[in-house]
């Protein structure tokens, strides 16, 4: 069980919501795992792999190494401060709560997760 009160919050918000749709239940269990386990992505990541007006979720922290050439929006639960400027400059970087919000079908989002090796 996850000791941070906000995670598990987010994590319950994210059970509410996953119960018609598979994608908010998917990234809920990503979250509840040790955060050590948690997956870390480059921006260069992102941009290989998400098509233009689509959103990225990252289930884990976004880094900066790269370069957003797309205009997309970048959903995770954490940022490094570079990857945040980055990822403004051409798309859109919120938070998975704020996806949640916005977006509560998870149209057109696409699951990024990735180890750093």
């Amino acid at each position: 069980m996850k000791t941070n009160l906000a995670t598990r919050k987010l994590v319950a918000e994210l059970r509410k919501a996953g119960k018609d749709i598979p994608l908010w239940k998917r990234i809920a269990s990503e979250l509840e795992k040790a955060t050590r386990s948690y997956c870390s992505v480059n921006i260069s990541k992102i941009d290989k792999f998400v098509r233009e007006g689509e959103t990225a979720i990252i289930p884990g922290k976004v880094l900066s190494l790269g370069s957003l050439s797309k205009k997309t929006t970048v959903a995770a639960f954490q940022f490094s401060e570079a990857a945040k400027e980055k990822i403004n400059k051409n798309g859109e970087a919120i938070t998975i709560q704020e996806l949640l919000k916005k977006n509560p079908k998870g149209n057109k989002v696409r699951i990024l997760k990735w180890q750093l090796e």
